[in-house]
């Protein structure tokens, strides 16, 4: 089964810290490479970068900038597959991201 960890954390913070955090972010991914449930995963640019689109009666609308004025904005993303959620949450609490954010375990819809 498929579930996707979305990773929210405090932007400005993150972005400051981006750099001395990587390793422990890098040695997370590979713990679950090794494990053999990575499927895929990214960490997002600082959220000021963000457009949004929206359509509404036909007209498409973009805005830059979030779209939530929150402390703690979605960040990055990893795509696993375990046997069930009892894992998934396993794997969460195990990232880094665990301890000075939210980690958000959703499951994916089959195909």
């Amino acid at each position: 089964m498929q579930f996707m960890l979305l990773i929210y954390e405090d932007d400005a913070d993150r972005v400051e810290h981006m750099d001395e955090r990587m390793p422990h972010c890098g040695a997370y991914v590979e713990a679950m490479q090794k494990a053999g449930i990575y499927v895929c995963g990214e960490r997002l640019r600082a959220v000021g970068t963000t457009t949004q689109v929206r359509v509404r009666e036909g007209t498409a609308h973009v805005l830059d900038g979030p779209y939530v004025e929150a402390k703690e904005q979605l960040a990055g993303f990893h795509l696993i597959e375990v046997p069930d959620l009892d894992a998934a949450l396993l794997w969460a609490s195990r990232c880094p991201s665990a301890g000075r954010g939210v980690v958000e375990v959703r499951p994916v819809w089959p195909r």
